[in-house]
């Protein structure tokens, strides 16, 4: 994984302080959730919801 692609994303999403002050970390949480990325199911319909919609007093 490069590098310079990580950080220039990371600042790009706004987060330069991180990076200036963490950019090791900032690495290693973009190889985790690129290693994960996998495991998401997309949906594939754009009317199914990721989960279940959320109701109060439901009880489960």
């Amino acid at each position: 994984m490069d590098k310079d692609l990580i950080i220039a994303l990371a600042r790009a999403a706004g987060l330069d302080k991180a990076v200036a002050e963490f950019p090791e970390d900032v690495f290693a949480a973009a190889q985790q959730a690129f290693g994960n990325a996998g495991a998401i199911a997309v949906p594939t319909d754009p009317a199914d919801e990721p989960w279940p919609p959320m109701r109060a007093g439901a009880g489960q």
